[in-house]
C-alpha cells in the first residue's frame, strides 16, 4: 500500500465514522497529490453536488467512495521528502535607542514539520517571524535555507517563504476574482487556473463564499482565503503571525488541523513556524514550541527530555469549587514548592508526587474539581515563572 492509498483509506475511515467534514479534507488533500486535472474535475463535482445536497450524507458517502476509488488507480510516486528546509544559528536582532534585544536564537525545521512560537506580547515573537521571512534584517548569526537553487535570487526565494501577518491588508473583488489573479501572478496556466483554484477554495471552505467581498467575510474565512492565496504559490516555509487570534474555538481546531495535514503533503510538504497565544492547541498538534521571554527562547522538545531523564516536579493548573483553606487542609504532607492563585486557577508545583497519587489525594479530601491539567512539560509553566 503506498502512501497515497493510505491517506484515502483514512478519509473513507472518516467517512465511516460519520464525520464527512474531516473525511473529506482529507480526501481532498489526497486529490491534491496526485496533481491529475481530471482528479480536480471529480472532486469539485463532489463539492458542487455536496453544496446542493448538504443533507444526503449517504449518497455524499458513496459518492465519495466512488471518488477515492478513482483516486486509488493514479499511477503515484511519491517525492523524496524530510529535507532540512532552513536552519537560524544563533540569529539576533537589536535597535538602536531600544533596550529590547532578541536572541541568540537558533532553531531548524524540516519538511512536514510545525512549530509553534509563544510567549506574552512584546516578547519579539513578530521580530523572530520576521526575521526568518527574510522580512527584516537579522542583526547577527546565519540563516541558511537549503530548499534554494544554486545563483537563485531574493525574489524567487521569497516566493518559497510567506509571512501572513496578523492584520492582512483589505482586499478588492471576489475571493474567486482574487485567488485566479494570484494563481495567475504565480504562473498557473490558464488551462488549470479555474481548477487549481476551485481545488484550494474547497479545501479551506471557502466554496459556498467565492463570490464574497473583502467586507463580507469573517475574521476566520478571512484567514482562510490568505491560506488558499498563499498555497497557491506552492510555499516550501510559511510563517503565520496569531492566525488564531480572534477566531472561536472550532475555528482555532480547524485551522491548526488543516495546516498540520497540509504541512505533510506527499508532493508539497513544507515547514510551518506559527504564533499563537493558544497554547495548548498549538501543543497538540506542534512537533515543537519555542518560548520566547524576554527576547530568549526555551524549546518545548528540550523540556521533555530533561523531564525524562531527571525527576520532574509535578505542576497543575486546577480550578476548584473548594475555598482555599480547604485547599491549603488537603496539601497538608504534600511537598509543595509552590503554589500560585491567579484568576480563577491554582498553580501548584510538588515534589515526590505522581499525578495519579495527587488526584486520588483530592478526591479523598473530598475537593472539588472544575477543571484540572498537568502542566509539567507543558510550555504554560513559563508563563508563572
Amino acid at each position: 500500500m503506498n502512501l497515497l492509498t493510505k491517506k484515502v483509506d483514512e478519509a473513507i475511515n472518516y467517512f465511516e465514522w460519520k464525520n464527512e467534514n474531516t473525511g473529506f479534507r482529507v480526501l481532498t488533500d489526497a486529490a491534491l497529490d496526485t496533481s491529475d486535472l481530471s482528479i480536480y474535475k471529480k472532486c469539485i463535482e463532489l463539492a458542487d453536488w455536496r453544496a446542493k445536497n448538504p443533507e444526503n450524507n449517504i449518497q455524499y458517502s458513496a459518492k465519495a467512495k466512488e471518488l477515492a476509488n478513482t483516486i486509488c488507480k493514479i499511477d503515484f510516486k511519491q517525492k523524496p521528502n524530510n529535507q532540512l528546509l532552513f536552519s537560524a544559528e544563533n540569529i539576533s536582532k537589536e535597535y538602536k535607542n531600544n533596550q529590547f534585544k532578541l536572541g541568540p536564537v537558533s532553531l531548524e525545521i524540516m519538511e512536514g514539520q510545525l512549530i509553534g512560537l509563544v510567549g506574552e506580547n512584546g516578547n519579539g515573537k513578530t521580530t523572530l517571524l520576521r526575521m526568518l521571512a527574510q522580512d527584516l534584517a537579522i542583526s547577527g548569526g546565519k540563516i541558511r535555507y537549503h530548499f534554494t537553487q544554486p545563483n537563485q535570487d531574493l525574489y524567487a526565494l521569497r516566493t518559497k517563504l510567506t509571512y501572513i501577518p496578523q492584520r492582512t491588508p483589505k482586499w478588492y473583488g471576489s475571493v474567486k476574482e482574487n485567488l485566479k489573479l494570484t494563481a495567475t501572478h504565480y504562473g498557473v496556466s490558464p488551462n488549470e487556473n479555474e481548477y487549481i483554484v476551485l481545488m484550494w477554495m474547497i479545501r479551506f471552505g471557502l466554496w459556498n463564499y467565492r463570490n464574497y467581498q473583502w467586507s463580507k467575510l469573517s475574521s476566520g474565512y478571512k484567514m482562510r482565503f490568505e491560506l488558499a492565496r498563499t498555497f497557491l504559490r506552492n510555499p516550501k516555509v510559511l510563517f503565520l503571525d496569531e492566525p488564531l487570534a480572534n477566531l472561536d474555538i472550532l475555528s482555532q481546531q480547524l485551522i491548526i488541523e488543516d495546516l498540520k495535514f497540509l504541512g505533510k503533503s506527499l508532493v508539497n510538504p513544507l515547514g510551518i513556524v506559527l504564533s499563537s497565544q493558544q497554547l495548548y492547541e498549538v501543543e497538540k498538534v506542534s512537533d515543537d514550541i519555542i518560548f520566547l521571554k524576554e527576547g530568549l527562547p526555551s524549546s518545548f522538545n528540550k523540556m521533555k527530555t530533561e523531564a525524562n531523564t531527571q525527576n520532574q516536579n509535578l505542576i497543575i493548573e486546577m480550578e476548584i469549587e473548594n475555598s482555599r483553606d480547604e485547599l491549603m487542609s488537603a496539601l497538608e504532607g504534600v511537598n509543595c514548592q509552590q503554589l500560585k492563585f491567579s484568576g480563577n486557577n491554582y498553580y501548584i508545583e510538588m515534589l515526590d508526587i505522581t499525578v495519579d497519587d495527587f488526584l486520588h489525594l483530592l478526591l479523598d479530601k473530598k475537593i472539588r474539581i472544575k477543571y484540572f491539567r498537568d502542566i509539567s512539560v507543558s510550555t504554560r509553566r513559563f508563563f508563572n515563572q
